[in-house]
């Protein structure tokens, strides 16, 4: 009859921390299934997709965090548009972020692919996603949300929101209090397309600034534009207010809707 394994004497308290690092028994196996799913585990899987982002965008430079609908085909102007606002950014050493979906994304990210520019993707795993479109040159995939929006805003000299669904919305939002409340620097933020923003600035103005919410000084934090070399201009002159790409003096960025 075969030796069967003495589980007991291999978990002994006095053995070395190789020999339980190196086992593994069916017991071995239950318990390291059941770990992946307890709070610890998340834990180091969190910091494990920190570190990961760190790493890969650490030497990317002045770079623009553009937001917009995954939904938009590339027949759509707000495509082209953004594929141009990408190419002037990418021309001009900026380099793109995106979410390295479809629709506004992609665009972006094609611009700046085709002006030789970095252009990055952080996407976020999600059942009706599909991947990374083919123009990012820098891909991460993350699995909390939390994590890569840090990533959009930790390495962003600037903000362009083009016309989006509830996702564009949430990372406005989310930039917006971020200002606010001086958790990070004042750095521009266009909406694109004023037909697309202008009833929420209405009910901004009407609703939040009309009842107290928010103060008229909140409304410096964002400007509103139609004109795309304008709004690329906002942006390669932030990132050279920042010191991080060569050029002229910048020319003075708006700083409230008009």
């Amino acid at each position: 009859m075969p030796l069967q394994p003495d589980t007991s004497r291999r978990r002994h308290a006095g053995k070395i921390d190789d020999q339980h690092l190196l086992s593994w028994t069916r017991e071995d196996r239950d318990e390291a299934a059941a770990f992946t799913h307890n709070d610890p585990w998340r834990v180091l899987r969190i910091l494990g997709e920190f570190v990961s982002g760190f790493d890969a965008l650490a030497e990317i430079g002045p770079s623009t965090s553009v937001f917009g609908s995954a939904r938009v085909k590339p027949d759509d102007p707000a495509y082209e548009q953004a594929r141009e606002l990408g190419r002037l950014l990418g021309k001009a050493g900026v380099t793109v972020i995106t979410g390295g979906g479809p629709g506004i994304m992609e665009a972006a990210n094609q611009g700046a692919a085709e002006a030789d520019g970095e252009s990055v993707g952080a996407g976020i795993e999600l059942p009706f996603e599909t991947g990374l479109n083919p123009y990012v040159t820098v891909g991460l995939e993350f699995r909390y949300f939390f994590v890569r929006k840090v990533m959009f805003v930790k390495y962003a000299t600037g903000f362009v929101f083009f016309p989006g669904g509830f996702g564009t919305l949430d990372e406005l939002f989310e930039v917006i209090t971020l200002i606010q409340t001086g958790r990070m620097d004042h750095v521009p933020i266009v909406l694109f397309g004023r037909e697309y923003w202008s009833g929420l600035l209405d009910w901004i103005d009407a609703t939040l600034l009309g009842n107290g919410y928010v103060a008229r000084e909140d409304k410096h934090i964002y400007t509103l534009s139609d004109d795309i070399e304008e709004t690329a201009t906002i942006m390669i002159d932030a990132a050279r207010h920042a010191n991080e790409i060569p050029g002229p003096e910048p020319t003075s960025i708006p700083d409230t809707v008009d």
